[in-house]
């Protein structure tokens, strides 16, 4: 008879390479047998509670709070109506140039200089005179209309 070609370090790997194929197998059944897919809607829902936490079990119905949707806020505040005698400013033409029809206005409260353009005159101003204006927004910034010569 002849002797086995297998030695002890080969039978060894061998039941090495058994047991963990085995063990493979076993956690593919194991992750099969816990596996999330598959399941109910009703298993895949949270729920939040009164405090906020997350949790598994729904909401006592009993506790339930009826909200009425006229007494929802949101950040948005009604505004009064505008004055109209707030819109109206006083300043000093600090830079007008005829030839070219724009200047700016140095605005007596905030110290701004506000850009004026010969089409919101309705009187002809030069420098450092007292004028009165309303500001609208303009396309590069505020821009002053209705500007007249303070009385």
């Amino acid at each position: 008879m002849g002797r086995s070609q297998e030695t002890f370090s080969k039978k060894e790997k061998e039941k090495q390479r058994l047991k963990k194929r085995q063990d493979k197998e076993q956690k593919k059944e194991d992750r099969k047998a816990h596996s999330s897919k598959g399941k109910g809607i009703d298993e895949m829902l949270a729920y939040v509670d009164d405090e906020g936490n997350i949790t598994s079990t729904p909401p006592d119905p009993k506790k339930k709070k009826v909200i009425n949707q006229e007494d929802i806020q949101i950040n948005v505040s009604k505004q009064a109506p505008i004055d109209p005698a707030d819109l109206i400013r006083k300043g000093t033409v600090a830079f007008y140039n005829d030839a070219k029809g724009y200047g700016f206005i140095r605005d007596q409260e905030t110290q701004e200089k506000i850009f004026v353009h010969q089409t919101g005159l309705t009187r002809p101003i030069k420098e450092n005179d007292k004028v009165t204006f309303e500001v609208e927004k303009g396309a590069k910034g505020p821009t002053a209309v209705n500007v007249k010569p303070a009385a």
